[in-house]
This record gives structure tokens, sequence and C-alpha cells, in this order.
């Protein structure tokens, strides 16, 4: 069974800086893990489009965020990258997340919503403490729209605190990196694989 994932990078860093993202390293990582798995993946830098601020699935004129929430719905697995800052995900992966609130109202007479069936994947970066308490954020929030999260199904790496050396640094990948990311793939094909013969079947309303 052949599946596809979407991911998106919620970097700071915008599409001209200079700077590599240890953001797209790390998923760029993951979506290579997926590929033994029979998924192939996408990723788009989220600030490359001009998502607007707001719950709706469409803010009018100039919005570009329908264009990611088809593809986001069309994936099987959707996989959120992000860097930490100050302790918490990004406000790039902060935005994403509201404008999913409105697959809140848009569920079927089954009372599915879009995410249903979808299984949902968490990668971070950093160089401080957060890791885990930016999965919890990330992973309720994907929860509460309709996403299946599988077992083991964050990667995170995290940097001495305060240091210079950033994931994409690295001349290679830390073997228990590996472990994890390779762990999150198997997982997510598998689920994502269970939910596509048979999907949840609703409530009906």
């Amino acid at each position: 069974m052949s599946l596809t994932a979407f991911a998106l990078n919620c970097s700071l860093k915008t599409p001209n800086d200079d700077e590599k993202s240890s953001t797209d390293r790390l998923l760029a990582d993951l979506l290579a893990a997926l590929v033994p798995h029979g998924v192939k993946g996408e990723i788009v830098r989220v600030l490359e489009y001009d998502i607007k601020p707001g719950v709706l699935s469409d803010m009018g004129k100039g919005d570009a965020w329908p264009q990611l929430r088809k593809k986001i719905v069309a994936a099987d697995i959707f996989v959120l990258g992000l860097p930490i800052w100050m302790g918490q995900p990004s406000s790039v992966a902060k935005r994403v997340m509201e404008r999913m609130d409105a697959f809140l109202s848009e569920a079927d007479d089954s009372g599915r919503m879009p995410a249903a069936g979808k299984v949902a994947l968490v990668a971070i970066v950093g160089n401080e403490d957060g890791a885990h308490h930016c999965h919890a954020e990330c992973f309720q929030a994907l929860n509460d729209v309709g996403f299946t999260i599988p077992a083991n199904g964050g990667v995170y790496w995290v940097g001495e605190a305060m240091g210079s050396v950033n994931y994409v640094d690295l001349p290679g990948t830390p073997e228990k990196v590996v472990e994890m990311i390779d762990m999150a793939a198997s997982n997510a094909a598998h689920l994502a694989k269970v939910l596509k013969a048979g999907t949840y079947p609703g409530v009906p309303q």
C-alpha cells in the first residue's frame, strides 16, 4: 500500500535566509526513514506562504493557507516540524495549529473532522530544554482536530543549552536520534496503513 506524507517546516528562518535550517534537516531525515515503508513525502517551509492569522480554513484575499490545508488533508501522514524558542513551539507552528482549529466545525455527518484517519508526527529541534513540553502542546492540538498520534510519534534533538552547535551542523545523526526517527517512521507508516484500510466509523449525528 503506497502512502504519502506532507511535512511543514515551521522554522523562523525566512526562505531567503542563507543560514541552513535544522528543522529542514530533521524533517528530511524523518521523511527518508519513511521511504522504506512505502511513503513518499514533501517538505514545505511555511514562511514561503502568506498564512493569515485566524481560525478559518480560508481567511479571504491573499490567504495562502487553503493551498497548504489541501495538502495536509490529502496526505496519509502529516508532519509538523518546528524549532523551540523560549521554551515554546515557534510562533509559525502555533499559527498553523490555530488555522487547523477550523477542522472542529468542518465535521461530516458522522462527526469526523477532515483529519480523521490521518496520522500526525511532530519533529522538534532546539538549543534549549522544552522538547517534551512542545510535543505535549502540539500533540494535544493535533489530536483535538482529528489526527491520530502513533506510539513514539515525537522525534527531537536538543543541543547544549545556549550552545552554538545546531542539528544542521552535526557531522552525522546521533545513534539515539536515528533510533527515534526509525521507530516513529515505522509506527506512523503502520498506523497510516491500518487507518487507510478502514478509518474511524464516526458517530451518526
